[in-house]
Parts: C-alpha cells; sequence; structure tokens
C-alpha cells in the first residue's frame, strides 16, 4: 500500500520562487491512510504505534456520540442515527462517515462533533439544534 507524502518539498519560498530539493524523502514524512470512522452498531478501535514509540487510538466504528449540552452544561451519551452534513467530504454523507465539523442526528437532536475519531479515540460532540 502506498502512503502518501507528507514532506514540504512541495511548497514556494516567500517570494514565490521554486524551492529547491535539499534532501531525498524520509520515512518519517510518510502520512497513513484516512480512518474513516463510520456510523457502525459495533464499537471498534484501532491502537498504532506513532511517532516516539506513543501510541495512537483510532475510532473505526461506532455508533455514540458524548454530547455537550450549552443551555444545561452537563454532557450525556447520545445514539447516532446518521450523518446528515460533512464538510470535509462531499461524499462522506453518502458512506456515513465521521470526521471533525460533521453534522450526525442522534436521538436527541443534531450534533456538531468537535474532536477527531481518527486521532482523539472518542466521539465528542456539542448540540446545535434539539429535537
Amino acid at each position: 500500500m502506498a502512503y502518501p507524502y507528507q514532506g514540504d518539498l512541495h511548497k514556494r519560498k516567500a517570494t514565490g520562487g521554486k524551492k529547491s530539493w535539499w534532501r531525498k524523502k524520509r520515512k518519517y514524512e510518510l502520512g497513513r491512510e484516512p480512518t474513516n470512522t463510520k456510523v457502525s452498531d459495533k464499537f471498534e478501535v484501532k491502537i498504532i504505534r506513532v511517532m516516539g514509540g506513543n501510541h495512537k487510538v483510532r475510532v473505526k466504528r461506532t455508533d455514540f456520540v458524548n454530547v455537550y449540552i450549552p443551555e444545561q452544561g452537563k454532557s450525556v451519551k447520545a445514539k447516532i442515527i446518521r450523518v446528515v452534513e460533512n464538510p470535509a467530504h462531499r461524499e462522506a454523507v453518502r458512506m456515513q462517515l465521521i470526521t471533525k465539523g460533521a453534522i450526525v442526528e442522534t436521538d436527541i437532536g443534531l450534533v456538531k462533533i468537535t474532536s477527531r475519531p481518527g486521532q482523539d479515540g472518542t466521539v465528542n460532540g456539542i448540540l446545535i439544534q434539539a429535537k
């Protein structure tokens, strides 16, 4: 599987001129495939090793979100019904992918996702419209 390259050799100078390559690509500059957190009735996480020997928890599938309700000042756990809108990717609504900024329909209303499920290992959101 070919991973995307995350180096900065493609950027330009402040004057607009092209930067010359001063070294080859490095292994630590490789990126990984996106997690593509999906709405599913099963909860699944994946733990991966990242740079420095640290670990990153990725949510692969979930059906619950921790919702903060501003009017009440408390958080509750709500069941996700479907993805309504996703500004990160126009096909994400059809594929039911959850990313930061996605708007999901839950049993208590519309919730905007504030966490990064592919990075944090949790799905948090804020209630934007109650039922």
